[in-house]
């Protein structure tokens, strides 16, 4: 049989067996940003194109080459989203968040689209995990952020990932910032790519993030951001680190690292993981991003994480996960009284959250038994002609091979319980 299609190039399906990994993962991510006090948000999958071009930068990559945009049947142009940032942003806004009071903390666990060169953690179909903040410009805000990613790292086993950091400014510096790249970049326009040469005039500073190798090469020289912060930068900056090293926490700085979207200022960072050797993830503050969408002046800040590189982090780490929710009581049954009666069963076990299962294609009750097995039933029960009108039938201990007769009636539940909870769970 030939299949009518395959997934799309750069997608993947998560089939059960994994999906319990993900839920694990997701779990303590949650969790981590819920002790920080940060609220889940779900937004749309696209939204209005002119977003992105306003909020992730239309000098971006992102912007400039990987959306998946289209015009919808009523003319407007949409696009899926590339990232959780500005839909975040957007919503905050339209549903007047603020009004509950600063600073406003939100998390989401969401799917982006990214029309790029599928490869080892890069896929055109990721998963991210987010948090963003609105209303704090203290640094400390910087390093909760930070600090929430690292201490979910911490928990999930992954102990090889690092922090860099750096600061980008803000717009008042990074003007005389511009002007160095540029008078540094122009010397060098005979070799730089044709997307880094269209950028030199517009926002140079998006050169330092092409991964062209040989602009790499040239940028590897350009004057460093860090050498032109004026006094606030350099003081919020300063007292970012005076904050992390009370935390105790271990960083490495970096002037090269810009982040690959416009909206950041000041603080940005990555978590460079040493087994795969690129980031899990990053962020950083973008203090100017919700004015420039509508809003009143309002910081901001947050970072993402792409999920599938932490499971690929995971793996390479030879991590162990929970597995899979097992049948624990497999009913099988001989006629069709016996299968409606063993579906009832199945239902009260499920009432009183007993996993169990029971007989849905017609089977025979050896090819039953065999599928119990394949499936792990903990125990089993056969009900007949004789079990119905005895009310009573065996439930058999699939690891030990012994059995216990249990009541069929009314008293089935209590029934299967006390004996459940006797001999250490059915030791029987």
């Amino acid at each position: 049989m030939e299949l009518l299609t395959k997934a799309p190039k750069g997608t993947v399906d998560v089939a059960p067996g994994a999906a319990e990994k993900w839920q694990a993962v997701e779990a303590v991510l949650k969790s981590e940003a819920e002790l920080n006090g940060f609220g889940e948000i779900r937004t749309p999958v696209f939204e209005h194109t002119e977003l992105f071009l306003r909020g992730v930068g239309d000098t971006t990559d992102v912007v400039e080459k990987q959306m998946y945009t289209f015009t919808d049947k009523g003319g407007r142009s949409v696009t899926l989203r590339p990232e959780g940032t500005a839909g975040a942003v957007r919503a905050m806004l339209e549903n007047g968040l603020y009004n509950a009071g600063y600073p406003v903390k939100l998390y989401y666990l969401t799917s982006c689209y990214r029309y790029e060169k599928p490869q080892a953690g890069r896929l055109r179909e990721l998963h991210q995990f987010g948090v963003e903040m609105f209303g704090a410009a203290e640094p400390a805000a910087d390093v909760q952020v930070i600090a929430l990613a690292l201490s979910a790292f911490k928990r999930l086993g992954l102990a090889d990932v690092g922090l860099q950091l750096n600061s980008i400014g803000c717009p008042a510096c990074r003007k005389e910032y511009h002007k160095a790249l540029q008078e540094y970049f122009t010397a060098y326009k005979d070799q730089l790519c044709e997307t880094c040469l269209s950028r030199l005039d517009r926002n140079p500073m998006r050169i330092l993030d092409c991964k062209s190798p040989v602009c790499q090469g040239i940028a590897a020289g350009a004057p460093k951001i860090t050498d032109y912060l004026c006094g606030d930068c350099k003081a919020h900056f300063a007292k970012v680190q005076e904050y992390l090293t009370a935390l105790g926490v271990a960083y490495e700085i970096d002037p090269g690292l810009v982040r690959g979207l416009d909206y950041y200022t000041r603080t940005v960072f990555e978590f460079p993981s040493k087994t795969l050797g690129f980031a899990l993830g990053g962020g950083g503050r973008y203090d100017g991003l919700v004015e420039e969408m509508g809003g009143k002046p309002t910081p901001g800040l947050g970072f993402g994480l792409g999920l599938d590189r932490i499971l690929m982090a995971l793996d390479a780490q030879g991590a162990e996960f929970p597995g899979a929710t097992r049948c624990e009581v497999y009913i099988a049954a001989m006629g069709e009284k016996a299968q409606q009666q063993a579906f009832v069963l199945m239902d009260k076990l499920h009432q009183c959250g007993v996993p169990a299962d029971c007989d849905l294609c017609a089977r025979g009750l050896k090819a039953q038994m065999k599928y119990a097995d394949r499936i792990g039933a903990q125990y089993t029960m056969v009900l007949g002609d004789n079990e119905l009108e005895a009310g009573k039938a065996e439930l058999k201990n699939m690891r030990t091979g012994g059995k216990v007769e249990l009541s069929i009636g009314e008293d089935f539940v209590d029934s299967y319980l006390t004996a459940s909870t006797a001999q250490e769970g059915l030791a029987f």
